[in-house]
């Protein structure tokens, strides 16, 4: 199963995202899944370095295990919220689809 898990201020300001597991419904190279976790994660980060202009770089990154892990700065702009907050939406719909014994979403404070 991947655990995605957004960690947000009690203001609601995303601090960080962990990304770890692998879905495990199909073998290696044909998981959707997981590409599709992939992609969303991968792009909303790239978004967020090319549009608008944020360091971000991975915290922990572990392959083998799936495991990636963001910190975002203090003080992000609306857009790059938006970008979070259509990446959570995209995780949300992802679990809800193939259900939580392949991907699990969860919202923590931080």
């Amino acid at each position: 199963m991947t655990t995605v898990i957004f960690r947000k201020t009690r203001q609601g300001e995303y601090r960080e995202l962990e990304c770890r597991g692998h879905a495990g419904n199909a073998e290696s190279g044909r998981n959707i899944v997981c590409a599709a976790l992939s992609v969303l994660v991968i792009n909303t980060v790239n978004s967020l370095e090319e549009l608008c202009g944020l360091p971000i770089k991975p915290k922990k990154e572990d392959k083998e295990r799936g495991l990636l892990v963001f910190r975002f700065p203090e003080g992000m702009d609306e857009r790059a919220v938006l970008l979070l907050d259509s990446l959570a939406l995209g995780c949300v719909s992802i679990e809800k689809e193939y259900g939580k014994k392949y991907c699990k979403v969860k919202f923590e404070e931080v």
